[in-house]
């Protein structure tokens, strides 16, 4: 099994910048790829954005393009999520994820953390 732990999340005002952590344990050897979804209130979770754990492509939902990035530290087996430019929009439910592969992530993953509320005020 493989743990996900998420932090950073918190309330910021439009304009603003957060930064997300995730810090994947157990049998991390078998993840080939993490990344993050949200739920906003009343809506679906949505992929936000992922990384291929070796070479590090990228992958991101055209909401969030040139605004967010999506980077890792393997020796920490950790992922992170630079939120900037947030929008009131952006509030949800931030989750971290994990998959056998990026096209995996994004459609089905593996695993999920426990969640971390971004919240964004106009």
């Amino acid at each position: 099994q493989v743990q996900l732990v998420e932090s950073g999340g918190g309330k910021v005002q439009a304009g603003g910048s957060l930064r997300l952590s995730c810090a994947a344990s157990g049998r991390t050897f078998i993840i080939y790829a993490m990344g993050w979804f949200r739920q906003a209130p009343g809506n679906e979770r949505e992929f936000v954005g992922g990384i291929r754990w070796t070479g590090g492509t990228t992958d991101y939902a055209d909401s969030v393009k040139g605004r967010f990035t999506i980077s890792r530290d393997a020796a920490k087996n950790t992922v992170y999520l630079q939120m900037n430019n947030l929008k009131p929009e952006d509030t949800a439910v931030y989750y971290c994820a994990a998959g056998s592969s990026l096209a995996r992530l994004r459609g089905e993953p593996d695993y999920w953390g426990q969640g971390t509320q971004v919240t964004v005020s106009s």
